[in-house]
């Protein structure tokens, strides 16, 4: 299923492709990392060693580090993970890092697809200009969060279409689609619960930048699902 997804993505991202084109090329792909992820689910149903919850560390290099925080939370929410933003001090300044915890295989969703994000949204960001005189800092925090805002909306369209279209596993012993999927989100839930019993969480930032309606078409015509489906991890980095 990642081989179509590799195939229609570089389909996509052809230059001779119009943006109608790559539009119904990315649908489909994130329908396949969608249904990739209902797929796994009910297999792990059947058998629970295929697919067990672990975690995995990512960390956050500046600049805008708090926003690809964001964009990493909004991906894991929509793939049924759960994260946790850390924060250290190195050399008297602040460094960031997200903790995950998720199924192994919903891991693998997220990571994948929030490197190629960031590396879309750095290319947007790019070609796309602030208005005169705004601070471009302000300008870029909040365009990353309306292109976040437009993938979590996408993300979730296409996760509950999968969820609707898949058929329960007979080893599911009864259960629906959607209670499989439910259960899988309370243990990765508690797992995090384990890790951290005593979490703190943070109102939604206000920012002032006027960037966000880019940002957020940006984010509708952003590829889901990524190029690099290899196991890659290069571009975390991404926006400068």
């Amino acid at each position: 299923m990642l081989d179509k997804v590799r195939k229609l993505l570089a389909k996509a991202e052809d230059p001779a492709c119009t943006p109608a084109e790559a539009e119904a090329f990315t649908v489909k792909a994130a329908a396949l990392i969608a249904k990739y992820g209902v797929d796994r689910a009910l297999l792990a149903a059947a058998d629970p060693t295929s697919d067990r919850v672990g975690d995995r560390v990512l960390d956050m290099p500046a600049p805008y580090a708090i926003d690809k925080c964001g964009l990493l939370a909004g991906v894991a929410g929509e793939l049924r993970c759960q994260c946790v933003r850390r924060v250290s001090r190195a050399g008297g300044h602040k460094a960031f890092a997200v903790h995950l915890f998720g199924y192994a295989s919903d891991l693998e969703r997220v990571e994948l697809l929030f490197t190629s994000l960031l590396v879309q949204a750095s290319q947007a960001l790019a070609v796309t200009r602030p208005p005169a005189r705004e601070n471009v800092g302000a300008y870029r925090r909040s365009f990353l969060a309306g292109f976040t805002h437009a993938i979590v909306l996408r993300l979730r369209e296409a996760e509950t279409r999968a969820a609707a279209a898949a058929d329960p596993s007979p080893a599911a012993g009864g259960r629906s689609v959607a209670l499989v999927l439910a259960d899988r989100s309370g243990l990765v839930a508690r797992e995090m619960a384990a890790t951290y019993p005593r979490l703190r969480f943070e109102g939604p930032r206000r920012l002032a930048g006027s960037g966000r309606g880019h940002g957020y078409a940006a984010g509708q015509s952003a590829d889901l699902g990524g190029t690099r489906l290899t196991g890659r991890r290069e571009g975390i980095a991404g926006i400068t």
